[in-house]
């Protein structure tokens, strides 16, 4: 039997695509002796100083995080970071100015890193200060693998029977039409020829590239909202589901399923399901579409405004990962060929080694076990983490119970960024008995030495997965 060692806390933001992938983690954490705490990342911080000493992972290192590492350091939790904007990411000082604070990666024991295009983009950036990278990959990347995609097979099926043949078609507005307007690059409102007021979508960028992205994304957003009636109207025998992006507002994508027969929108669970049951994906520049090419899925990315600057740079990979459509005659065209077997995936070597160069080898450990066996090797022989002097602890505790009041107190205000409003669009929540079942299937799939695990509710959106 695994000795019993300090847990590992996964706190998750945005529930469809974090929970599945963190609960991945969190079995084969705890079927590794590691008692593992998952759950809402607001929930989890205001418990902190309830938890015994573990290891921390995080989804950021930006400025917004510096009072919770700093409490987490006073308890005598160790943070290890892995940025879940990592893989898709903006030009590296913009990257760092919006993602890596200084500061707040002094409070980091460990980086770890999608691959080795990760690695080099953390190499890179002045103030490391010697922080130890791991090239472990991402528990998100574990489910494309061919041996866990099956996990999602009931699903993929249940989607096929509810929506028949259909087209998935994902966006990623949430620049210019975020669920909280203050966090698109301008906000809305902006008068004609004043000085636009820039959102928290803009922060880390010159003013001439936050408007020239602003631009960009505005303009293939409107295009987004056409094509999706024109997919329905050019493609008769076809459903369209539209999935948006987590932290989109979906109001404007209801409004045009509305007024059509064929279209429906979902934000429903983890994408890989949606991806193994869809004829073909339609993205401009989103994470999904580099997913879809490792899944083996068609997938097209929809390109009718080019702008070099950004599309060369910052959606290179999801662009390159996909096939490619200039206008709607194209992108048409190439999806008769895929719905008749004339257009298969994306692939060929540039293909395979761009994307090589992003993911860790897909080949060998999973990321999460890879994670797992960092934590074994910090952990050494010792049962517990080093105790930080009473003192400190105190100071944590303290600190952690005055940042949930302050927190509670600013969330009740009227036009607060981290609204209750805001928190149920990003984690509508889990049962218990869900979890529960999450974690069986996980453990078939995982298969190897049969161990029992118990899975527990240890407060509001907190669950611990441990051995019994």
């Amino acid at each position: 039997m695994a000795t019993v060692r300090p847990p590992l806390i996964l706190p998750v933001e945005n529930q469809v695509r974090e929970f599945d992938p963190k609960l991945l983690l969190a079995v084969v954490a705890a079927r590794r002796g590691f008692p593992a705490v998952i759950g809402s990342r607001r929930e989890v911080d205001f418990q902190i100083a309830t938890f015994d000493r573990g290891f921390y992972l995080s989804k950021s290192m930006t400025m917004r995080s510096l009072r919770m590492f700093r409490i987490l350091r006073q308890l005598g939790h160790v943070v290890l970071a892995l940025d879940e904007e990592a893989l898709v990411h903006l030009p590296d000082e913009i990257y760092y100015s919006r993602r890596l604070d200084p500061e707040v990666l002094s409070y980091v024991s460990h980086l770890l890193a999608w691959g080795q295009d990760n690695v080099e983009l953390l190499e890179r950036f002045p103030y490391r200060n010697n922080v130890p990278i791991h090239a472990t990959g991402s528990p998100r990347n574990d489910f494309l693998r061919p041996e866990l995609c099956g996990l999602f097979r009931k699903e993929s099926e249940r989607y096929r029977a509810e929506n028949g043949d259909f087209l998935l078609v994902n966006t990623n507005y949430n620049h210019v039409n975020s669920f909280y307007p203050a966090h698109n690059i301008v906000v809305p409102g902006s008068t004609e020829g004043a000085t636009p007021t820039f959102g928290r979508g803009a922060r880390g960028m010159s003013p001439d590239y936050a408007l020239g992205l602003r631009d960009h994304k505005q303009a293939l957003f409107e295009h987004f909202q056409r094509v999706i009636p024109q997919l329905e109207a050019a493609f008769p025998s076809l459903n369209i589901v539209v999935r948006p992006h987590p932290n989109e507002n979906h109001d404007v994508y209801h409004q045009i399923a509305s007024s059509c027969t064929r279209v429906r929108v979902t934000n429903e669970g983890n994408v890989v399901p949606w991806l193994l049951a869809t004829r073909a994906l339609v993205h401009h520049g989103c994470t999904t579409g580099v997913e879809a090419f490792m899944l083996g899925v068609p997938s097209v990315s929809y390109r009718p405004r080019v702008d070099p600057r950004y599309d060369d740079g910052f959606y290179r990979l999801p662009h390159l990962a996909s096939h490619q459509a200039f206008d709607f005659s194209e992108l048409k065209n190439n999806l008769k060929r895929i719905l008749a077997g004339e257009l298969g995936p994306a692939g060929g070597p540039e293909r395979e080694a761009a994307v090589g160069h992003y993911i860790t080898d897909q080949d060998g450990p999973l990321a999460s076990a890879r994670i797992v066996a960092l934590l074994e090797e910090i952990q050494g022989e010792r049962s517990a983490l080093p105790a930080p002097p009473l003192f400190r602890r105190l100071q944590g505790w303290y600190e952690a119970t005055r940042r949930r009041w302050d927190k509670k107190r600013k969330g009740r205000r009227s036009g607060a960024l981290n609204t209750i409003e805001l928190h149920r669009h990003r984690y509508p929540g889990h049962s218990l008995e869900d979890v529960r079942s999450r974690v069986v299937r996980l453990q078939q799939v995982l298969g190897g030495e049969t161990v029992h695990l118990m899975v527990e509710s240890i407060g509001e959106e907190i669950f611990r997965v441990r051995r019994e």
